[in-house]
């Protein structure tokens, strides 16, 4: 499959790009799963979960807590998109739900 990019207009451009980077999303997602499960493979043949070599999943040590863990928080809304990408609401807006939102969603229409 040949694209000339030279006769496209810059709309086409800007919605090629986005479906790239969708793309390029999704097969991340399928790339971290398969190592996952490798890992999972992996630990298990030595008689372990990957929770035991990792520690409990969802949690990470924060700063000032003493080496205490916190908890991840609970998703707010997923990407219509990609359910499996999820956002608390907290903090930095992730770029799926800032496309979404320029593409005309509503934030309510995103919550899980």
């Amino acid at each position: 499959m040949s694209i000339d990019l030279k006769t496209m207009t810059r709309k086409e451009l800007e919605k090629l790009r986005g479906d790239i980077d969708k793309q390029i999303q999704w097969l991340e997602q399928q790339d971290i799963k398969k190592a996952r499960e490798a890992a999972e493979k992996a630990v298990a043949s030595m008689g372990f979960s990957l929770d035991d070599v990792l520690g409990a999943s969802g949690r990470k040590k924060t700063r000032g807590t003493g080496g205490k863990t916190k908890s991840a928080g609970t998703p707010k809304y997923a990407n219509p998109d990609n359910p499996s990408q999820t956002w608390t609401g907290k903090g930095r807006q992730p770029k799926w739900f800032k496309d979404a939102i320029a593409a005309g969603k509503s934030p309510e229409s995103m919550e899980i």
